[in-house]
């Protein structure tokens, strides 16, 4: 048989929601509170905004700028654009202008614009200051603006533009620019599909609830995952422990994402008012996952398996530890994914190969190159491996603290500070001294009336730390910055602020 009679199925996005429509029309795909999207919806409404935004001249390949808030609607719209063989690149709609005049320098924008109603002023000034289109976006259901993507129309009968190949470019998702000038991660089809491909033998329809703002990428891969089981994402308005949890006991969710700072408040809800019996799956990553985290998730949702991920936009999921070993390996992030291969390196850095891996930093060859070497993604995070192969994340190569010769991983003064009673929260930076070059300084949040001070905090210190790794300087802060989608601690911002104020209380 010759190869054009037996062409390559391509991998792409697109083709997932004509698919799921033809096979389960009438499923829910999505939800937000009462409202919910089946899946011939989700295809259809798809159809309509591909169709209006090829009539507005937008091509295969070119970017589309979204500055939209967490919606069906946004989720219509990314299922357009992979239909239509366009770069989705969502901005963080919390965004003041001059931070989205920064990222849509950064993407540059073809053609369109594509805002909700909340967000159109300042998406007009960006969409003209990248000589580009302002598109509303419009509601579902709503008819009151022709102009709209989601207008009735009359749609064309090509679901998929044909064109569109699996190497196409198909998501581009703005890393932070707090240490310089954010870079945009491109990510291809058939990288997106294989991030969220849940195997052949997974025939039950997940349900998963997501935490995670619709400019995240972790969002888009959670709901990419459920509808490769046919099943439905459960969107909540903010990540309160409230609307997941009801969001949860409303769509009988299977599926529970969190980061472990969100998983803690959930604990600190009342367990009574939500029928949770449904979950499966405890999903958790981004931030060490202390073991007792893991032991009370166990307790609180008894029959549940806990997994560890961790991973980046760059790579997807690098490691993942089951729920078989969660308790058995403290502390790690397990082996590596199925398709993946890990090795340190000599400074003991952390690098990834795999199928999933980003097509580069758009239009940034410098920074691609740094990344991406010889086929490898070097990661930036320090690790180390056991005698079985598991993977431990000890810190980040920028963050090691550099203090009288010796080299101090802040996120290992991390977990010992942390088991200090008077200690609700603490982060470990290293502040800039003539004497020893940096400091091991500790920022803590104090747990509720207490007051930690230094000569506690280092006598705790004894016997569990060289003397060279106990903190110099303490901090007492009342919260710890963070980033908006991940909850990390954005440590260049916390040294930032102490340089500019003396040691004490922040």
């Amino acid at each position: 048989m010759s190869a054009s009679a037996n062409p390559r199925v391509e991998l792409r996005v697109g083709d997932l929601f004509r698919r799921n429509a033809d096979d389960v029309p009438d499923r829910p795909a999505a939800s937000l509170g009462d409202a919910v999207l089946t899946h011939r919806e989700l295809d259809a409404a798809a159809t309509r905004i591909a169709t209006a935004l090829r009539e507005r001249g937008a091509r295969r390949g070119e970017r589309v700028l979204v500055f939209a808030d967490t919606s069906l609607e946004t989720l219509a719209l990314f299922a357009a654009t992979s239909k239509e063989g366009l770069v989705f690149a969502p901005l963080d709609a919390r965004l003041g202008l001059d931070e989205a005049r920064v990222l849509s320098e950064v993407a540059r924008p073809h053609r369109v614009v594509v805002a909700d109603p909340a967000r159109g002023e300042v998406a007009r000034e960006v969409a003209a200051g990248c000589g580009a289109e302002l598109a509303a976006l419009g509601r579902l259901g709503d008819d009151s603006d022709p102009a709209a993507l989601l207008a009735p129309r009359a749609v064309t009968p090509e679901a998929v533009d044909a064109a569109v190949r699996e190497t196409d470019p198909h998501v581009m998702f703005f890393t932070s620019g707090s240490t310089g000038r954010p870079k945009a991660v491109v990510i291809s089809h058939r990288a997106s599909w294989l991030r969220s491909f849940r195997g052949v033998f997974r025939d039950v329809p997940e349900i998963s609830v997501c935490m995670f703002p619709l400019f995240h990428m972790a969002g888009f891969t959670l709901a990419l995952a459920a509808w490769q089981t046919r099943g439905e994402l459960a969107l909540v308005p903010q990540a309160s422990a409230e609307a997941l949890l009801e969001a949860t006991s409303r769509r009988r969710g299977t599926r529970l994402y969190c980061i472990p700072s969100v998983w803690h408040r959930i604990l600190d809800a009342d367990p009574s008012r939500y029928d949770t019996r449904s979950l499966c799956e405890l999903d958790t990553g981004t931030s060490a996952t202390p073991i007792e985290l893991i032991r009370a998730l166990k307790e609180r949702f008894p029959g549940t398996a806990t997994r560890i991920y961790y991973g980046s936009t760059e790579v997807g999921c690098a490691a993942a530890l089951p729920d078989a070993d969660a308790l058995r390996k403290p502390g790690s992030v397990g082996l590596a994914a199925p398709g993946v291969e890990l090795r340190l390196s000599e400074a003991g850095e952390i690098c990834v190969r795999s199928p999933f891996l980003m097509d580069g930093y758009f239009e940034d060859p410098e920074a691609t190159a740094s990344a991406l070497r010889d086929g490898w993604f070097h990661t930036g995070d320090l690790g180390e491996r056991d005698a079985e192969g598991y993977l431990q994340v000890t810190g980040r190569i920028k963050d090691v603290i550099r203090t009288g010769g010796e080299g101090v991983t802040p996120g290992e003064v991390e977990a010992v500070l942390a088991r200090h009673p008077d200690v609700a929260e603490v982060a470990v930076v290293g502040v800039p001294d003539v004497q020893w070059g940096e400091i091991v300084c500790a920022v803590i949040v104090p747990a509720r009336g207490a007051a930690p001070t230094l000569a506690d905090l280092q006598k705790h210190c004894e016997a569990r730390l060289a003397p060279f790794k106990k903190p110099r300087r303490l901090e007492l802060v009342d919260a710890l910055p963070r980033t908006a989608a991940t909850r990390q601690v954005q440590r260049a911002l916390l040294v930032q602020r102490l340089l500019s104020k003396p040691a004490g209380r922040s």
